[in-house]
């Protein structure tokens, strides 16, 4: 049967489809023949076993938001925009959890919690559908506090490989019923289900919360900070290091004044306001230790809200640092320890090889982003950056982290992946041919 006469949302027009081809990345994508805009787990299931019978390759996209061409599509698949799947299904206020469809905005879902007190923290600093930051297992800012989205998923429904449904996890906070299908599913990028339904855990929205902004002589002091930090038992909500590159960009981006030296932004929260002053407090002694240069405490809303913003808009500020350029997004994770180390000898690899490339950090969790500043057609720098992210990787590695923290494997880091778990590949293999034989769901990703 042909697709087109299984009497599901169907997108031919080569404009229309383009849009919902491709994340936000630099890697490589064709058009596919054609996308499915899906509105239901029924029509995923539909178009899972038309795919299935008929071997073509499926790529599920959502916001498009991510970084590693993990929602890319290529000639001869079927694109699954699972972005109409916007419906909040359910809110318990009292169990802490909402369900959700996959295509539900992070911003849409926390409209929806507001007015119950609640929140759902945890992901990108870009607004991301749900689903799709559970398929990439992001995390972002808060994770410090609040971990990943394997940390925040309780259960949800996934359609495989042949069209057939299955629902893992549930509501209860805690099981030991059996293999942990939840997880496996959360960060396996589309490459073994589509994810179509989700129960996350929501949290309170704390009574009181501040920012801080604290200069350091260099990236060395800032990073040694946050791993005293971390030591001391202060329940540092967020905590972002930017570099000299990141603070005059966002400066100019968004009118601020922030001095143009390496600098770490601080989130508190708590029941009270003297609970997050004296969280501030303690953090601006640990600082001082190291050699801070200032350190401002804002409880304003307004403030504070403007702060964060731009941290979260660090993307398009550096763009607007060369006109015409385009960014390229990576990120790595290594154990606290090691975190001053990798920053340093990474910031010297930038400057050596003559890439602009500023850094930031989720650092509460030791994990940083280098962001490549590059002008479409300038084959060479190109060719720098990719040697800097390979050596990144590298470094990464050996200091026992992790190739990705959060933008997860797609098709730009399939090479890293082999790198970081050469004994591991197998047994991914297995699984995947176990649940997709057939090689059709989101080909090239993950695994070559």
């Amino acid at each position: 049967m042909n697709l087109l006469d299984l009497g599901l949302d169907v997108v031919t027009d080569p404009v229309l489809m383009s849009d919902r081809s491709h994340d936000r990345s630099h890697h490589a994508w064709e058009l596919p023949d054609a996308v499915v805009r899906c509105h239901s787990t029924d029509d995923v299931s539909t178009v899972l076993r038309w795919a299935h019978a008929t071997g073509t390759p499926v790529v599920p996209i959502g916001a498009g938001t991510g970084l590693e061409g993990g929602a890319n599509s290529s000639k001869g698949s079927v694109a699954l925009d699972l972005s109409p799947m916007d419906a909040i299904l359910e809110i318990s206020e009292p169990d802490l959890d909402a369900t959700v469809q996959a295509g539900v905005m992070k911003s849409a879902l926390n409209a929806a919690l507001a007015p119950h007190g609640l929140v759902f923290p945890v992901g990108p600093g870009v607004d991301a559908s749900v689903g799709g930051m559970a398929s990439t297992c992001a995390s972002g800012t808060t994770a410090v506090r609040y971990g990943t989205l394997k940390d925040n998923v309780l259960g949800m429904t996934v359609v495989l490989a042949d069209g057939s449904v299955v629902r893992t996890g549930g509501r209860s906070r805690k099981t030991s019923a059996g293999y942990d299908l939840t997880r496996l599913f959360v960060g396996a990028e589309g490459t073994l289900g589509v994810i179509t339904e989700l129960t996350v855990r929501v949290h309170g929205i704390p009574a009181a919360a501040a920012a801080a902004i604290c200069g350091f002589p260099d990236l060395d002091s800032a990073a040694r900070t946050v791993q005293v930090a971390l030591k001391s038992g202060v329940p540092i909500s967020r905590v972002e290091l930017l570099d000299e590159i990141t603070v005059d960009a966002v400066n100019r981006y968004a009118g601020l004044a922030i001095p143009v030296v390496p600098t770490l932004l601080f989130e508190f929260e708590g029941s009270s306001e003297r609970t997050v002053r004296e969280q501030a407090a303690e953090i601006e002694r640990i600082a001082a230790d190291h050699g801070s240069i200032g350190f401002e405490r804002t409880d304003d809303p307004v403030g504070n809200a403007r702060l964060w913003q731009a941290r979260a808009d660090a993307l398009p500020a550096y763009c607007a640092l060369v006109p015409g350029s385009v960014t390229w997004s990576t990120d790595v994770c290594v154990p606290v320890s090691r975190l001053a180390q990798c920053i340093v000898e990474t910031a010297a690899d930038t400057e050596r090889s003559g890439v602009l490339a500023p850094i930031v950090g989720h650092v509460g969790d030791g994990n940083f982003h280098l962001a490549f500043v590059l002008v479409p057609g300038d084959d060479e720098t190109y060719a720098k950056a990719r040697a800097v992210n390979e050596r990144l990787v590298e470094r990464a590695l050996a200091m026992g982290g992790t190739c990705t923290g959060e933008h997860g494997i797609g098709s730009g880091k399939v090479h890293s992946l082999a790198q970081e778990h050469p004994t591991g590949i197998p047994v991914m293999a297995a699984i995947k041919a176990a649940l997709d034989p057939s090689g059709i769901m989101n080909p090239g990703k993950v695994l070559a």
